[in-house]
């Protein structure tokens, strides 16, 4: 809000009191004239009602007095504010034109910059377009100079390409001449070639006429034709080789039916009941008595410090449970776990057990296992008969000890093996000892399988190489699990004795589970075959009999049905030893007689 404007306020409200005192003054004048009414002459000091008329009238009087007094007294108040208004107000408006003054001032200052300005722009605009205009015209000089310099590059280009272009053409035309000189000789050539053809064509035909009748004549004195004769001669000895291959096949065949299996089985069961062999009795969990159950609280140690010693050093887990003075060491690593037994069976009976005695006592067992290695290894040579061999081969053999196959020890499997091939060797009339040195070592590699990447097969061939032994030694052991394809007569009686041994009733151990499922998967690949009626397994999975429907498979469809069982269960199943298939196909017919 302006100043003028509460100027304006502060008149307006001054007048309005103005206006309300005048009119109170008016209406207190008219209220007394009423009062006074016309009345007779009475004295003065005879009439009470005239003294108390009076005296009302003159406080009333006072009362209006003292009212127009406040009223005058406000009057001069609203004229003393009307005056200070009045002077606030043109003291506004001096300030206003001052005010408008100054605005003016400052609009001319504006103007006049903003003039200043607009010229400075302009002024450098064009500063600015010359500078422009002038590096136009430079870089329009560069580039008109570069297009000259590249005209002129390409001028030069030109020139060098025509150079070229008419070397070239100059060269064209040089080998254009000697070309055309190579084709007058070529066409010089092949007219003598023709002519020599040509010759070479009439002594041909002279040739044939000679022999023509050459073989004309030939045909007469033999009285038969020259393709006749081919065709009698061919005949002929067809017929006579069919002849004598008939039967000479007739013959191997009656003789290898009549005699090869009888001698094959005798040789067989004559080697096997020959040698006596243990049952399989190896696992993987070794018991060690103890002569108390206090004894158990020793072994442990306090707070199992001993038992993490003892499992730490050896490699073997030992559990403690309620059996009666009994511990059990489980380890899948014979040698390891037969250490370890020794290892606690020594502790036990030294009575002192802690972890600085665990780690001596361990090194002795260590110590004497490698000891019974030895002793086990040069034993099995002396039983087998073999006396020249390797020392580094003793030492590995000795590893064979502890090691097992399917639970089958696997010392005990070349010991069992040799003296097998021995006797079919001695049956065949053969090299004894070679085949039994042959036998004895197939399974060498197995000492070193868990260092040596490969098959053990392959691994103790090189092993055998490599400590001298004979090649037909070497080539027995990396052919006897035929990833390597037997060649000689040693290589095959490996195999048979190593079949032999591992594939005899409790030789190896296999879970019950494993067994059953391998006999069911056998009965399901025959009875899934067309025209199959029953199925029986026989002699614990090694011989399996199908029963087939005669009107459904004729002798041929038989022999084909076995042979397709054969190769399925071969391709599917792993087993030890081999398995027979032998297919039934049987007709009967019942008549009774009355």
């Amino acid at each position: 809000m302006t100043a003028q404007t509460v100027a304006l306020i502060s008149v307006v409200l001054v007048l309005v009191l103005v206006l309300l005192v005048a009119g109170g003054l008016a209406y207190g004048v008219r209220v007394l004239r009423r009062l006074q009414p016309v009345t007779p002459a009475v004295p003065a000091g005879d009439d009470p009602e005239f003294l108390a008329q009076k005296d009302k009238q003159e406080r009333s009087l006072a009362k209006l007095q003292t009212a127009a007094a406040e009223a005058t007294s406000a009057v001069e108040e609203a004229k003393n504010e009307t005056a200070a208004a009045r002077t606030e107000s043109a003291a506004a408006r001096a300030e206003a034109g001052s005010a408008r003054a100054e605005a003016r001032r400052v609009l001319d200052a504006a103007h006049a910059e903003a003039d200043t300005i607009l010229d400075r722009a302009h002024r450098q605009a064009e500063s600015d377009a010359e500078q422009v205009r002038a590096a136009a015209r430079r870089s329009g000089e560069r580039e008109v100079a570069l297009l000259n310099a590249t005209v002129k590059e390409q001028g030069a280009e030109v020139e060098r390409r025509a150079a070229r272009i008419d070397e070239r053409e100059r060269q064209h035309a040089e080998e254009l001449d000697r070309l055309i000189e190579r084709e007058r000789r070529l066409a010089d050539r092949e007219s003598d070639l023709s002519a020599r053809e040509a010759s070479l064509a009439e002594r041909e035909i002279a040739v044939a006429a000679a022999e023509e009748v050459q073989q004309r004549e030939l045909e007469r004195i033999a009285g038969i034709t020259a393709d006749a004769a081919k065709t009698e001669v061919v005949e002929s000895i067809e017929a006579q080789a069919k002849r004598e291959a008939a039967i000479l096949i007739r013959d191997i065949e009656s003789d290898a039916r009549n005699t090869a299996e009888d001698r094959a089985r005798h040789l067989v069961v004559d080697a096997i009941q020959r040698v006596a062999s243990e049952q399989t009795a190896e696992s993987v969990v070794s018991v060690l008595h103890l002569p108390s159950d206090e004894m158990k609280g020793r072994i442990i140690g306090r707070e199992g410090r001993n038992i993490r010693a003892f499992e730490s050093v050896t490699g073997v887990n030992l559990i403690i449970d309620d059996t009666p003075e009994a511990v059990l060491l489980s380890c899948f690593d014979p040698v390891r776990r037969e250490i370890g037994r020794l290892t606690l069976d020594k502790l036990v009976l030294d009575g002192r057990i802690h972890p600085h005695r665990i780690e001596e006592v361990f090194e002795t067992a260590k110590s004497e296992v490698e000891r019974l290695c030895l002793r086990a290894a040069e034993d099995a040579l002396v039983e087998v008969g073999i006396t020249d061999i390797h020392p580094e081969l003793v030492t590995y053999l000795g590893r064979l000890r502890y090691r097992t196959s399917y639970g089958q020890n696997v010392l005990k499997h070349l010991v069992e093996t040799a003296h097998i091939a021995g006797v079919m060797a001695a049956e065949l009339r053969l090299d004894v000892p070679t085949i039994k040195r042959c036998a004895f070592l197939h399974d060498i590699g197995k000492a070193l399988t868990h260092e040596v990447e490969g098959s053990h097969a392959l691994i103790g061939a090189d092993l055998a190489r490599k400590y001298g032994e004979s090649e037909d030694v070497v080539h027995a052991i990396e052919a006897h699990h035929n990833e390597v394809a037997p060649q000689t007569i040693e290589a095959v009686l490996t195999q048979a004795s190593d079949a032999c041994s591992g594939g005899r009733p409790g030789a190896r151990r296999e879970s019950l589970e494993a067994y059953v499922k391998r006999l069911e998967r056998i009965e399901e690949i025959a009875g899934g075959k067309s025209g199959v009626d029953k199925v029986f397994a026989m002699q614990a999975g090694r011989e399996i009999r199908v029963m087939v429907r005669p009107e459904d498979v004729d002798d041929i469809s038989a022999a084909v049905l076995a042979r397709d069982v054969a190769k399925q269960i071969e391709e599917e199943l792993t087993y030890p030893g081999q398995i027979r298939v032998t297919v039934v196909r049987e007709s009967r017919v019942t008549e009774i007689a009355r």
